[in-house]
């Protein structure tokens, strides 16, 4: 048990480590094109993305997870699972051919069509990736599945942006969008040396396929939730309005996404081995659940209140837009950081149904939430959006622990420490800013609030808020010495 601890120490310090470079990348890309490229080109791109992005949800049917989380595994049934996700993938291709006139006609926008076409190879490709990434995080081989997706993130920026500079407009966000998955697909078969075997029937895999049709379906109402508005605003309020709400949407959640995601897969994996010892699994689940939060509570804090320096700074002035949303949708990306993580304890300890159950509950507030905003507009959605969120997340919290050992309490806990400290780090950092007399000199303000921001928010976390003792902890733990899980 000590090698496990070991090994979700340094994935989880690689993971994070690496999603600041994948953070590094994504900003440089949005910074690049979003000075080459106009809010149209965006708007096109997304207007298929937001209605193909539902079959993207099917691409794994939930396999993946399922093949990490089984306590025991076969060769046979690895190879199973991967024949099934080889058929999802080619049916969703070819849905995606299906939906692209529909697309054209609700839109009424013909450049959709050969965008539909070309990212409907995307699924096939992803298909052929799934077993073996899944193999990689079961083996909690994160190092060498980091380098793959940093690989593949930076290849597929540099095709971008050099399409882009040639002149092919909304194109480039597709070869960014295709190139992604190839690279990926490439590095994880050279990585597993497994080679499926012929599809078989009678293997044992019908549990972990009803597994996977449960957080499949999850994972679709979710989307619907949480990707419906894009829809709303493209169909009502065209291209550019959409263009701007999902500049400020990508660039405000892309932190969250990062870290969560990072965390999460370290977490997901690590749970799931412990799943049957529910004191060690509590443990390990608080403790990643504080990673999360440190990291991405003061991050969106920090965009809601410098919104129009991070705006003007990352993707330039002509999307000044675009502040408005990014600011308002600072509650919902917050919410999204206290709820997401709790599905990795849900999950990992198979409880599917209750996690979509729980999605079921969310969906419906957040639609009416920001449908009724669209009158207002784009500004409208994401006030609408956010209070839909901060609604559901009391009533979540309390049924995610239902049954279990942990408590609502135990989850606040956790909550008030990195909120108390950004709160009070950004309401020193974001006053001595405002107070300067260069407000429209965007770089300055963000050089002096920042470093500001975050000695205050580190010191105030290891000391007056008591987590100094915590966080050694973990340093020992990661250098090699011997030193039991930091308790709470």
């Amino acid at each position: 048990m000590s090698d496990l601890k070991s090994k979700v120490l340094r994935g989880g310090l690689v993971r994070v480590t690496a999603q600041g470079v994948n953070l590094t990348l994504r900003m440089v890309s949005i910074a690049v094109l979003g000075r080459i490229l106009e809010p149209s080109d965006y708007g096109l791109v997304t207007m298929v993305t937001a209605v193909t992005g539902v079959l993207t949800l099917f691409r794994d049917f939930g396999l993946s997870n399922a093949t990490v989380q089984s306590s025991q595994i076969t060769n046979e049934q690895i190879s199973a699972l991967f024949w099934i996700n080889i058929w999802v993938g080619l049916v969703m291709s070819l849905l995606a051919l299906a939906v692209t006139p529909v697309l054209v006609a609700v839109y009424g926008e013909p450049r959709l069509k050969w965008i539909s076409i070309a990212l409907a190879g995307s699924f096939l490709i992803n298909a052929l990736s799934v077993q073996h990434s899944a193999l990689l995080r079961r083996e909690m081989r994160f190092v060498v599945l980091t380098l793959i997706e940093v690989m593949s993130l930076a290849i597929s920026i540099i095709a971008g942006i050099a399409a882009a500079m040639s002149g092919y407009g909304y194109w480039a966000l597709v070869v960014m969008a295709l190139s992604a998955p190839l690279v990926y697909m490439i590095g994880v078969w050279w990585a597993v040396p497994w080679v499926p075997g012929r599809p078989a029937r009678n293997v044992g895999v019908r549990a972990m396929v009803q597994f996977g049709v449960t957080t499949t379906v999850n994972s679709l109402v979710m989307y619907v939730a949480y990707n419906f508005e894009k829809f709303l605003i493209g169909r009502f309020l065209g291209a550019d309005a959409l263009g701007i709400y999902g500049r400020a949407y990508q660039l405000i959640s892309i932190p969250n996404e990062n870290f969560t995601g990072a965390i999460g897969e370290v977490a997901f994996s690590a749970l799931s081995r412990v799943q049957d010892d529910r004191e060690r699994l509590d443990r390990y689940f608080l403790n990643g659940y504080r990673m999360v939060l440190t990291l991405c509570v003061p991050v969106t804090l920090l965009c809601g209140f410098f919104a129009e320096e991070i705006v003007t700074v990352v993707i330039g002035e002509k999307w000044m837009a675009a502040v408005p949303s990014f600011r308002l949708l600072a509650p919902t990306i917050l919410v999204f950081a206290m709820l997401n993580p709790l599905s990795w304890y849900l999950m990992s300890t198979g409880q599917a149904k209750r996690s979509l159950g729980i999605a079921l509950m969310i969906a419906p507030v957040v639609i009416a939430g920001y449908a009724l905003g669209l009158a207002y507009g784009i500004n409208g959605v994401a006030v609408g959006y956010s209070i839909a969120m901060l609604l559901c997340l009391v009533p979540c919290m309390y049924w995610v622990v239902q049954g279990s050992a942990l408590s609502v309490r135990a989850l606040l806990s956790v909550l008030w420490r990195p909120l108390f400290a950004s709160l009070l780090a950004i309401s020193v950092s974001y006053g001595v800013v405002s107070m300067l007399t260069v407000h429209e000199a965007h770089l300055l303000r963000l050089l002096i609030g920042l470093p500001m921001f975050g000695a205050l928010y580190l010191g105030i976390l290891l000391y007056p808020v008591g987590q100094r003792a915590y966080y050694l902890g973990l340093a020992k733990m990661l250098l090699g010495r011997d030193a039991p899980m930091p308790s709470l």
